[in-house]
């Protein structure tokens, strides 16, 4: 047996113990957790300066430099997320429907624990803390596997994680990590189909797109992130300006950072020298067709085909001038990820028919995309975004994290 498997046993047998534990016992183990991240964020935060300076030493972006990095604030952050979880109602044995047939039998759908669930990941330790704050909630044991940049960082919270989980009596073997950071262990855990029960990637665009086309197991794709911010002719342009500057450039290296900003061509000569006077304070690159180079000069990068789906991660954004609203939605359908999509306007109806017929997760009017975010949904912290339509879309909280099964009551009914 091999050590991948070894681990996935051992969370087979930890998920069988998770699966009875109460409500309390499970929320006691989240407190412990958040009190441990703050009382042990010394070792935390000396494993992670070692991530980062081996991260730099190998010329890592300053935008992934970002989603690497840990801190005090973060750290109470991230703890402040474990604890918002302990108080979200436990989804396992909720009743989502219930009825008595005629023949007098009572069936009862009720929500249960997915299983074991393995997650594949790169740099971004808060991520493991999440994801195994929001598997315990829900029931599940979690295989977590990191990517190299931050493996000093994930091995040194995992062992805090482990620690406070035996502390208040319940396997540490619900959480776990895989120390191999190789394309074999990823290719082995999608793979892994006796123990784990579904895998999530979450990443960049060749991850999520390599486990999806070659997993075994179940898998649940989320984080890709081609956004669109629209600027409609009816926008009030100062608050679309100020939108755009939030979703492109709060955070860059995000999934529900905007990557391409679309403008009406009946306002794109006002607009586009109003948001370029907000972005050029983060010297933000930008990529655009033939009208926006005409309009802002020789500064603009003249747009590639491959642009326009491109996640930069970075200070970098597309942009396009379009004739109105049906090109923009269809030059949407045609770019999206289907993660993020906004519409910046104070027409009703334009407004209404984006939210009808934009096919996204997540649609909004004049707010940032930046919002996609389990934390900012009221979830607690989130196991990513998912993309697809089948069993989970949009921010993954704890009701996503389970399934459901039926349970019937009968009096000795037999089937004639």
């Amino acid at each position: 047996m091999t050590l991948l498997e070894t681990q996935g046993l051992a969370a087979k047998h930890a998920e069988r113990r998770l699966a009875r534990a109460s409500m309390s016992e499970k929320n006691r183990a989240l407190t412990a957790i958040a009190d441990s991240l703050i009382a042990r964020q010394g070792e935390w935060l000396e494993a992670n300066a070692q991530d980062l300076a081996a991260a730099r030493d190998s010329g890592m972006r300053p935008a992934m430099l970002d989603r690497l990095a840990l801190d005090e604030t973060r750290i109470a952050g991230i703890a402040e997320g474990v604890r918002q979880v302990a108080a979200l109602p436990d989804p396992v044995g909720q009743v989502v429907k219930a009825m008595v047939r005629p023949n007098g039998l009572r069936i009862e759908q009720r929500r249960v624990p997915l299983g074991v669930v393995g997650i594949i990941y790169e740099a971004r330790p808060n991520v493991t803390v999440d994801a195994a704050a929001l598997c315990l909630k829900a029931g599940n044991a979690v295989l977590l596997r990191g990517g190299k940049e931050a493996f000093r960082s994930n091995k040194a919270v995992i062992a805090i994680l482990r620690d406070a989980l035996e502390g208040v009596g319940l396997p540490r073997d619900c959480v776990a990590l895989v120390e191999d950071t190789t394309r074999e262990s990823a290719q082995a855990m999608m793979n892994l189909t006796e123990y784990l029960d579904v895998l999530i990637p979450r990443g960049g665009a060749g991850l999520i797109r390599s486990v999806a086309a070659n997993a075994r197991v179940p898998v649940i794709r989320t984080g890709e992130g081609v956004c669109h911010i629209y600027v409609h002719a009816d926008a009030d342009l100062d608050m679309a300006a100020r939108i755009l500057y939030n979703a492109k450039c709060s955070r860059p290296s995000v999934c529900n950072a905007a990557e391409c900003v679309l403008i009406d061509r009946a306002v794109a000569e006002d607009f586009l020298p109003m948001a370029w006077a907000y972005l050029k304070n983060k010297s933000v690159t930008i990529h655009g067709d033939a009208e926006t180079q005409g309009i802002l000069g020789s500064g603009v990068i003249p747009a590639t085909a491959e642009d326009w789906d491109t996640e930069y991660g970075d200070y970098q954004l597309a942009a396009r001038v379009v004739s109105g609203f049906d090109e923009a939605v269809d030059f949407i359908t045609a770019h999206s990820t289907g993660h993020s999509e906004a519409i910046i306007t104070e027409n009703y109806t334009a407004a209404q028919r984006f939210l009808d017929e934009v096919d996204a997760a997540a649609v909004y009017v004049n707010a940032s995309t930046r919002f996609t975010d389990g934390f900012e949904f009221g979830l607690g912290a989130e196991i990513g975004i998912s993309t697809q339509k089948l069993h989970a879309r949009g921010p993954m909280g704890l009701e996503e994290l389970t399934s459901t099964k039926y349970v019937v009551y009968g009096s000795g009914q037999i089937r004639e």
